[in-house]
């Protein structure tokens, strides 16, 4: 028993299921300095999620407040089998998806498309302001699938389950978006 014991202090997942389980606790029984404060552990990180995939800063945040208002509505759903962090990200990914969906984006079909799956960095020697510019101005469907599987983690399988488009298509719109990134961020020689 001990040794269980042990085995979850050591490992930081568990450790912070086991740390945030009383606020959650509390929050399931709608105590309000508990939400707020699970709101304000979160709030900022989960923000910087929806800014990167919307780009908008009224966007981001009528997102991030819908995707808490979801988290609280379904508190009781949560079992503690991810971090609370994992499950509220979870959330606040899928209301973006869903506030573009509302948008209509479009996503570039390709399925024949053999694409190399190589997960390359991120362009490295360019200033960030520079970077995220240029990510701003990408068409909203590639900076979805980009944010998605280069700032987020998700794999392409993940990606096309979440937005109900082939893994091909997740796996184009992601190598459209590197090549304009890289097309947006070369300086022009003359």
């Amino acid at each position: 028993m001990s040794f269980l014991l042990n085995c979850n202090l050591e490992n930081p997942r568990l450790k912070e299921i086991d740390l945030k389980r009383d606020l959650i606790e509390a929050c399931k029984r709608k105590e309000n300095a508990a939400q707020r404060e699970l709101y304000l552990t979160y709030a900022d990180a989960m923000y910087n999620i929806c800014f990167r995939m919307l780009q908008d800063h009224e966007d981001a945040q009528d997102v991030l407040q819908n995707a808490f208002i979801d988290v609280f509505r379904n508190l009781d759903k949560y079992k503690y089998e991810s971090t609370p962090g994992s499950w509220i990200k979870r959330i606040v990914v899928n209301n973006c998806i869903n506030f573009f969906r509302k948008k209509k984006i479009r996503f570039e079909k390709i399925d024949n498309l053999e694409i190399e799956d190589a997960a390359e960095d991120a362009p490295s020697s360019y200033e960030l302001e520079r970077v995220r510019k240029a990510i701003a101005g990408l068409p909203e469907g590639y900076r979805m699938v980009l944010s998605l599987y280069l700032l987020e983690g998700y794999d392409h399988k993940e990606i096309s389950d979440i937005l109900g488009i082939t893994v091909s298509t997740s796996k184009t719109q992601y190598h459209r978006a590197k090549q304009k990134l890289k097309r947006m961020l070369t300086p022009i020689t003359t």
